[in-house]
């Protein structure tokens, strides 16, 4: 049992909370705004969002795209550029979901201007999964010290040879 699965919540089981959290509030969300405005602007009002959002996802999805191709064409690793694209892909499925907040998390991670900050999250979500799931960090902590384990851990050398193209 890894340290994540002793103290926190496993991942199956966050997606099951949000599978029955995320549409009670997004019902909430859509009863309150047809209240303030009405039930046939909000609507409408869902139905332009959904088609602002496909043209956005056909945009960025095009884009991102684009960008990575070019890397694998100039022989780059594509980290960034396969970070975009899933989160366009995530953004885009959230987008085409009825409901306003959905959209609004959709739309942060589909846009340029803060798809950046999302793709930091996602690093970080990353690097403490691998992290904690690393047989070579003691216990998954992150730390490298004294109670290291793996190849090294013992002062052994590896050898190798550097070759520069």
């Amino acid at each position: 049992m890894t340290a994540t699965r002793r103290g926190g919540l496993r991942p199956t089981r966050v997606v099951a909370l949000l599978l029955l959290v995320v549409p009670v509030l997004e019902v909430m969300a859509l009863v309150a705004v047809g209240q303030v405005i009405g039930g046939w602007p909000t609507f409408f009002l869902l139905v332009a969002i959904s088609v602002l959002g496909a043209w956005l996802i056909r945009r960025e999805g095009a884009r991102a795209w684009g960008v990575l191709v070019e890397a694998l064409r100039n022989g780059r690793m594509p980290a960034r550029e396969l970070a975009d694209g899933v989160l366009v892909l995530i953004g885009g499925t959230l987008l085409l979901t009825p409901g306003f907040l959905t959209d609004v998390v959709g739309f942060a991670l589909v846009v340029p201007v803060t798809r950046p900050v999302a793709r930091r999250l996602l690093e970080t979500v990353i690097t403490k999964r691998l992290l904690a799931q690393s047989p070579y960090l003691a216990g998954g902590s992150g730390r490298i010290g004294p109670d290291r384990t793996g190849p090294t851990a013992r002062g052994d050398v590896i050898e190798g040879e550097i070759v520069d193209d």
